[in-house]
């Protein structure tokens, strides 16, 4: 399978997620800027919404959205560790924080990125995103109370790959995280493990 992606966006945790799985996953990069492959060749006739990640299967669908993508590629592994089977309540609860994650949290980075955004509305933007920060740290703490590593009593999920991969933006956007240090440590565990530290190495992200 092929994974479309751009480093330290957020096709990094399909990415991660393929290494924890063994997978062997064929990295294409596609600018995010000039919408091209590194021959040349126009990413938009791959994914006309211009977005990485694309996962392209061996028979040549191609699928697009984080969320999906990552329940894709949970699903090819007969263990379940990393994504529930479907109907189960630890599936839907996988399933919210994928939610959350994409809708709350992902989105609302995108003023601290795009350019020519002016400075009050990025304000605004760290405000809002400084309310919902304070919500996942509480929630991370709450768990560490319990002993609890990761956001799902099974473990290690797809929940935490794409949480993490949108949490890891705080220091390129300029999101002050120090008021949350439950999130902090959340942060640098995932990025402990050997799969997120294979995959920032590839991406050519530092640790």
């Amino acid at each position: 399978m092929k994974l479309y992606y751009a480093p330290g966006a957020c096709s990094l945790a399909p990415h991660l997620i393929g290494l924890e799985l063994g997978l062997a996953l064929e990295l294409i990069y596609a600018s995010p800027r000039s919408k091209k492959l590194k021959d040349g060749s126009d990413f938009l006739a791959i994914n006309p919404k211009g977005q990485v990640p694309v996962l392209e299967r061996d028979d040549g669908e191609r699928i697009t959205e984080v969320a999906v993508i990552l329940q894709v590629l949970a699903d090819l592994s007969p263990a379940g560790t990393l994504l529930a089977p479907p109907g189960t309540l630890a599936r839907l609860r996988a399933l919210e924080w994928l939610n959350f994650t994409a809708t709350e949290l992902h989105k609302s980075y995108g003023p601290l990125f795009k350019p020519g955004v002016d400075p009050a509305t990025q304000a605004f933007a760290r405000a809002q995103l400084a309310g919902k920060l304070a919500w996942v740290d509480a929630e991370i703490a709450r768990r560490d109370a319990a002993g609890q590593p990761w956001l799902l009593p099974q473990g290690f999920t797809v929940a935490d790959a794409y949480l993490y991969n949108v949490l890891s933006w705080n220091p390129m956007a300029g999101v002050d995280d120090q008021p949350f240090p439950a999130l902090r440590a959340y942060v640098a565990r995932v990025q402990d493990r050997p799969a997120v530290r294979a995959a920032r190495r590839a991406e050519g992200l530092k640790d």
